[in-house]
């Protein structure tokens, strides 16, 4: 299928590139609209707590003024107060203006406006602009903006930056790689053109995926993110396989005296790579999107958006990858060939992987002990890792609404994100009566006085001793949910409702999760290898550099390590769904180097080879590109880890460190070590299987490769008839 796609998209290059292009303008163009919440479904199941927080948000938000170094009792502050409160009641939207408050150490106040949810962003920033107005009277005060709507446009607004700045480091940076690696301005752009059309791509499939999944603002991130990377990853594999297929047809031709080659040559050599290189992207993608796939199963609006941007991207980045850069090829024609290392070959970095290679098959059982023992100690502190909700924690500190709500929390008595609360369909008399019960619980610090909370609606605070997502916190909130207002209906929630829930819905989800995910991989990498021993063992080395990859996100984002040198956010903790995110993410991405190498080394067993020999080939061929392949995806996740918003730092930073281990001691080393002691029985599989596998397609680069790898279990294979191409192939 995949030799087929590039000839025909090949042949057809200004048709494949039309409709390319079409569909990424189309995508950009109703970007808007995914990312504007433009879901025909809302999310089944919503959990208690987080009905709360859509319950009391239909009431309407809030807009705070505060007003710091003035005297609250001053004449001139009374009148700078009312004069602004009733400029901020002319604005449309605005319900109503509360009183003045002053701080309880008097050194400010605060004037807090209700706006409706309904255009809150647009309201938000003209009450702003009126409330910003009171510093020409009260010179020399500190005037700063908050409030849950404030808050929320500031988020959004430094996620958009974050990403902006993110495209702008990795794209460039990107493309300076790329033309290292290929050596030359057009070999690089066929990649980086593919990466453009295929993020914009996959918002058109998002648009779609929004009549049947509920997404949100994550989606931009998730696209971005893999688009750019897995976009390079594929454009660079098949392009470096495309000029490799060409060197045996340039070298028949200086050997015939001319100086290029033919247009049915460049057509055999984008056959031969689509039908290796083009096979091994349509798994990887077909992994990534299954890792993925797994977050579905997780009853969350976030997590299920997650997946449907990963997935789009993932399979985008495959079909791009596969059509619009063969076409490219035929366009650009012999302004892309061979480098003149290869044609010499005098290719050092091929050398070096032959040479490592040799080193570890001479001793791979203790090379296996160290590297396994490395990456289980790396993910020792995964054992003390802490689980929590971190809220205003996990913004840039610097946002004027993060500070007001520290402030607001402080010296106002005003807690945006309470412990426990219980809101019920009831009078505040009727709720308070209700609450005096717990005054007395030891893991209640105190019971506030209920207050409307909007038609029909009260609500009380409960303060809690300690940590407000602590174990007790929780099991407060056990206590308070078998215990209800009687005969009213009635929700518990605040941050220990929601962590509670949270991590009920992960618990409800995750068997489902996992299942899905590692009969996925084990399927398609049994499609790939014909082996049940391959999968295995590729499956448990992915968890080994999983544990490592979270040992260190524990050490950085919970422990604090290298904040400073990285300018991270320390916020006690991991938050429950970037958990799950990143688990998804890195673990198709463990799988997307090892498929690149294990694919290959099956082409050389295929073709007659032992296994320990097709292991060095493997490795040798793969080196290079697969290097240069994680190099830059390195360099896009390591844009997002210079965010300040600490979900995608985190993000960032998870994936930096998961490609980095993968690329390096799972790949190059623990990986041919244990391939290497495992032998003939890498490609175990039960006679069935066998059987199965041995009537599917496997023809690649013109050779009929041998589809059953078993017979190396039992016995030697025999050399098989050389031909020229098999000279060719074993020189280059």
């Amino acid at each position: 299928m995949t030799r087929w796609m590039g000839r025909f998209c090949f042949r057809h290059r200004w048709k494949v590139i039309a409709v390319s292009l079409l569909l990424m303008v189309a995508g950009f163009a109703c970007a808007g609209s995914v990312v504007g919440g433009a879901s025909a479904v809302k999310q089944a199941n919503v959990p208690e707590s987080l009905q709360v927080r859509e319950l009391l948000g239909k009431t309407g938000a809030q807009i705070v003024l505060l007003v710091e170094g003035v005297d609250p009792a001053a004449a001139r502050t009374g009148t700078a107060l009312r004069r602004v409160a009733a400029d901020a009641r002319k604005v449309p939207g605005v319900t109503a203006v509360e009183p003045p408050r002053t701080a309880t150490d008097r050194s400010g106040v605060l004037l807090a406006v209700e706006i409706t949810r309904s255009g809150e962003d647009d309201a938000a920033k003209r009450v702003a602009d009126r409330l910003r107005t009171v510093r020409a009277e009260l010179p020399g005060a500190k005037i700063r903006i908050g409030g849950d709507a404030w808050l929320r446009y500031e988020t959004r607004l430094a996620a958009q930056k974050d990403m902006r700045d993110a495209e702008l480091i990795a794209l460039p940076l990107t493309f300076a790689a790329l033309v290292v690696v290929f050596g030359g301005v057009l070999a690089a752009g066929v990649p980086l053109i593919a990466t453009i059309v295929s993020v914009g791509g996959a918002f058109t499939v998002l648009l779609a995926l929004s009549r049947a999944v509920p997404l949100d603002g994550n989606v931009t991130t998730v696209v971005t993110l893999l688009g750019l990377g897995l976009s390079i990853d594929y454009g660079l594999l098949l392009v470096g396989r495309y000029r490799e297929e060409l060197v045996p047809a340039y070298r028949e031709a200086a050997a015939g005296g001319r100086r290029t080659v033919t247009p049915a040559d460049r057509a055999a050599a984008v056959e031969r790579a689509w039908a290796t290189a083009g096979r091994t992207v349509m798994y990887s993608a077909l992994t990534v999107a299954a890792a993925l796939s797994g977050l579905l199963a997780f009853d969350a609006t976030n997590l299920r958006a997650v997946a449907a941007g990963g997935i789009a991207a993932s399979l985008v980045a495959m079909a791009i990858s596969l059509t619009m850069v063969a076409a490219l090829l035929r366009v650009f024609g012999g302004r892309i060939h061979p480098s003149r290392r290869a044609l010499q070959g005098t290719d050092r970095v091929g050398g070096f992987f032959t040479g490592m290679t040799r080193a570890v098959q001479r001793v791979p059982l203790p090379i296996a002990l160290v590297i396994g023992a490395l990456l289980l100690g790396a993910g020792a502190p995964l054992l003390g890792a802490r689980i929590q909700l971190s809220g205003t924690r996990i913004l840039p500190p610097e946002l004027e609404s993060v500070q007001v709500t520290n402030v607001l929390a402080t010296k106002y008595g005003r807690t945006e994100r309470p412990s426990v609360i219980v809101v019920a369909r009831t009078d505040p008399a009727a709720l308070s009566q209700w609450a005096l019960r717990w005054n007395g619980d030891p893991a209640v610090a105190g019971v506030e006085d209920a207050r409307t909370g909007g038609p029909g609606l009260s609500t009380v605070v409960l303060a809690v001793r300690g940590e407000p997502q602590s174990p007790e916190a929780r099991a407060l909130v056990r206590r308070v949910r078998a215990d209800r207002p009687p005969e009213v209906r009635s929700w518990v929630a605040g941050q220990a409702a929601e962590l509670a829930d949270v991590g009920t819905v992960l618990r409800d989800g995750l068997p489902l999760a996992v299942g899905i995910v590692l009969i996925a991989m084990l399927v398609l990498l049994f499609l790939l290898s014909g082996s049940v021993v391959v999968p295995l063992t590729a499956v448990a080395m992915a968890v080994i550099s999983l544990g490592a990859t979270f040992g260190t996100l524990v050490l950085v984002f919970q422990d604090g390590w290298l904040s400073g040198p990285l300018d991270t956010l320390t916020v006690g903790g991991l938050e429950p769904f970037s958990v799950a995110v990143i688990f998804a993410f890195a673990f198709g991405l463990s799988m997307d180097y090892e498929i690149f190498l294990i694919g290959r080394i099956r082409e050389h067993v295929g073709m007659g080879r032992d296994t320990r020999t097709a292991i060095g080939h493997g490795l040798r061929d793969t080196g290079r590109i697969i290097t240069s392949a994680a190099l830059l995806m390195l360099i896009v996740f390591g844009a997002f880890g210079t965010a300040a918003m600490g979900d995608i730092e985190q993000t960032g930073i998870g994936l930096f460190v998961a490609v980095l281990v993968d690329a390096t001691l799972v790949r190059c080393l623990l990986l041919p070590a244990v391939m290497t002691l495992l032998g003939r029985a890498n490609w175990w599989a039960p006679a069935p299987l066998r059987t199965l596998y041995a009537r599917l397609p496997a023809d690649l680069d013109g050779r009929t490769m041998s589809a059953d790898p078993s017979h190396l279990i039992t016995t030697r294979t025999e050399p098989k008839r050389r031909t020229s191409h098999h000279a060719r192939e074993e020189g280059r």
